[in-house]
């Protein structure tokens, strides 16, 4: 049976369904890796994704976001220049009251009785203005980073904007410059 389409679930209805130790069979998690480039160095700009609405987001999107992203940055920017970071983890658990649609199934289903469902997918809650996915990177590849982030972020399920913060190091150097 396919995936139901994330309008289905990308508004927050009812508390988090979090408690793994009480529910069986949760499926697991397509996002591989949370961090990628260098996680090494220390660089001076991070741009960030942000969300606009609360909303919920499957960790299939999550996933889609960090493979467009990383993939961008590595071929523009190169793995050694940038470090990226999944800034949301998919705890909530989504549950699916499946419903049969073909001739007869009313014999052999009960309908909204006892619809409390299977689990069926995850996702991150996600508050508005909460930092999705962020970027540290050199001062020369801002841009890049900035478009690698739109590039992911037509991926998720909500409005989005790019926020680019300044390290305090590189913040001082510019204000040195302004008072001169």
């Amino acid at each position: 049976m396919a995936r139901r389409p994330a309008r289905c679930y990308t508004k927050i209805a009812g508390p988090p369904y979090t408690r793994k130790k009480y529910i069986r069979s949760i499926p697991g998690s397509k996002i591989t890796s949370f961090e990628a480039g260098n996680r090494n160095t220390k660089f001076p700009v991070s741009v960030s994704l942000y969300s606009k609405e609360a909303c919920q987001i499957r960790h299939v999107a999550l996933d889609a976001v960090r493979m467009m992203s990383n993939r961008h940055m590595q071929r523009k920017v190169g793995a050694e220049h940038y470090h990226f970071i999944i800034r949301i983890y998919p705890h909530h658990i989504l549950r699916e009251n499946k419903m049969m649609a073909f001739a007869g199934a009313d014999r052999l289903q009960d309908g909204m009785r006892r619809a409390f469902g299977k689990p069926m997918d995850i996702c991150a809650r996600v508050k508005a203005n909460q930092p999705l996915v962020t970027i540290h990177t050199h001062p020369q590849h801002v841009d890049k980073a900035k478009r690698a982030l739109k590039i992911g972020g037509d991926k998720l399920p909500t409005p989005y904007r790019v926020q680019i913060d300044v390290g305090e190091k590189l913040y001082n150097e510019h204000q040195m410059k302004v008072e001169k």
